[in-house]
């Protein structure tokens, strides 16, 4: 049986939003032409996976196995497309992704040293994407920030740097000349508890549930926005909170919180030399920022 990609995608939307309505308006198509489609790859592949019940449109055991594949499988066809027609182009092309706060001029001079005839393009990644552009195959590698999901990835560490919080300007903290994590306990986190361990485990949000919404941020700027604010505090990167300095944002060391550590990744099937090359040069040059 060949799948079709399209109806796969179909499928995702539909599994990421559970509402067919919703996933027809994003896929920009009618919802009855969506919902024919929805049937025509459960026949194809002998299963529901979808249960349309009083309850609404929730993922079958088949349809949660389905979507687990499906998402790497559509990535990996739609890096497939953009790989072969880069290599159709009569300049050859890397691309880098990189994380706010990272500096990769001595890597990229490195490189270029070895592979003048190369066009090197940066590409401005976020933690809600860095992995994804380079399963897609936006980006050919990437200068990502840990910790991200490696499945499907070879990853090299290349150095540590300190964390900060990020507090306002008139915050009970800001005077100080550092802090612990247990005098951040009280605080609004804006930023996924997970990223930040050591917080999770003696934030009293935590314990009292629910725990207030956090808005959707992709941005560093929308983050400090926040904070400057009042709204939070979030924990950022040192060389990020120094590049992105304000005056009404306060940067405070943690004594007792672990650092960041900036990695290198990419798909490891992709067996290009530049690739290699790239991540060679960086490892050699990249290093962690002064204090």
């Amino acid at each position: 049986m060949d799948l079709d990609l399209r109806k796969l995608r179909y499928f995702v939307a539909v599994a990421e939003e559970l509402h067919f309505g919703r996933a027809a308006e994003r896929l920009h198509i009618a919802q009855p032409v969506l919902s024919r489609q929805i049937r025509s790859l459960e026949d194809d592949l002998g299963a529901e996976v979808f249960d349309r019940g009083r309850r609404g449109t929730q993922l079958t055991p088949a349809g949660e196995q389905l979507l687990e594949d499906a998402v790497p499988l559509l990535a990996a066809g739609q890096a497939l497309a953009r790989r072969v027609k880069a290599a159709a182009q009569d300049t050859p092309t890397l691309v880098v992704g990189f994380m706010p706060g990272i500096t990769l001029t001595p890597a990229t001079a490195a490189f270029t040293a070895l592979h003048p005839d190369v066009s090197v393009r940066l590409l401005r990644t976020t933690w809600a994407d860095q992995v994804e552009v380079l399963l897609d195959g936006r980006a050919d590698i990437g200068v990502v920030r840990l910790p991200i999901d490696a499945h499907g990835l070879q990853v090299r560490p290349v150095f540590q740097e300190p964390r900060v919080v990020m507090v306002p300007a008139g915050h009970r903290l800001a005077g100080r000349p550092s802090v612990t994590v247990r005098d951040l306990a009280a605080e609004h986190l804006l930023q996924d508890p997970d990223a930040v361990p050591e917080w999770r485990d003696v934030a009293l949000e935590m314990r009292d549930g629910p725990r207030p919404p956090v808005p959707e941020i992709h941005q560093v700027e929308e983050k400090l926005e926040l904070v400057a604010s009042g709204a939070g505090i979030c924990v950022l990167p040192q060389s990020t909170a120094s590049f992105y300095t304000r005056p009404d944002v306060v940067p405070l060391p943690v004594d007792d919180l672990g650092p960041n550590e900036v990695a290198l990744a990419w798909v490891p099937t992709r067996r290009s030399p530049l690739v290699r090359d790239f991540a060679d040069a960086a490892a050699q040059t990249l290093t962690a920022p002064p204090l």
